[in-house]
């Protein structure tokens, strides 16, 4: 087991990206969100990250963070995020949803991700949310399983609306109160 720690994005992480968003997709296609297809050329991807990294590095320490990386002794593995805009549900009160990537495959199915989402919670929960929000698809059981070991509570369920090498699955969003 690995130590898992949140940090910002560094340099050498741009290199990560731009192979995860051309040609190592894998991790979006089988797991994530295999109804969207990554289209994407390195250099528009090299550009889009290298200016991210720019950005995240211009900030104080103190401002908060929507994004943090997941290190795994060392190695950059994924990352966590947050966002208002939820696709298939309204979204009034304006609370977090979270999500999280983990595209390298050796290091899925260790409890990394459930690790990462934890520090991140807490993260959030110190900047003052009570609550927060997380979505899936009913089709990807590693993610509803780290869901409900996190102790979220299924809120909105749309039925049928993913469809997935010609099935149909739910669109899930589960909260979890603080």
């Amino acid at each position: 087991m690995c130590m898992i720690r949140l940090r910002d994005m560094q340099k050498t992480d741009i290199i990560d990206y731009v192979k995860w968003f051309t040609s190592d997709t894998d991790w979006c296609n089988n797991r994530d969100t295999p109804w969207d297809k990554i289209e994407s050329t390195e250099s528009d991807e090299l550009n889009s990250w290298t200016d991210f990294y720019h950005y995240i590095n211009g900030l104080d320490d103190n401002e908060f963070r929507s994004k943090f990386e997941i290190d795994c002794d060392g190695k950059h593995i994924g990352w966590v995020s947050c966002y208002y805009d939820l696709e298939y549900m309204e979204n009034p009160n304006h609370i977090l949803a979270i999500g999280i990537e983990i595209p390298v495959k050796e290091a899925r199915g260790h409890g990394y991700g459930t690790k990462a989402l934890n520090l991140y919670i807490d993260y959030l929960k110190e900047r003052g949310n009570n609550i927060l929000f997380i979505q899936t698809w009913s089709g990807n059981y590693p993610m509803v399983k780290v869901i409900e070991k996190l102790g979220f509570k299924e809120y909105y369920r749309k039925e049928k609306y993913r469809k997935v090498k010609n099935k149909y699955y739910d669109a899930i969003t589960y909260s979890l109160e603080m």
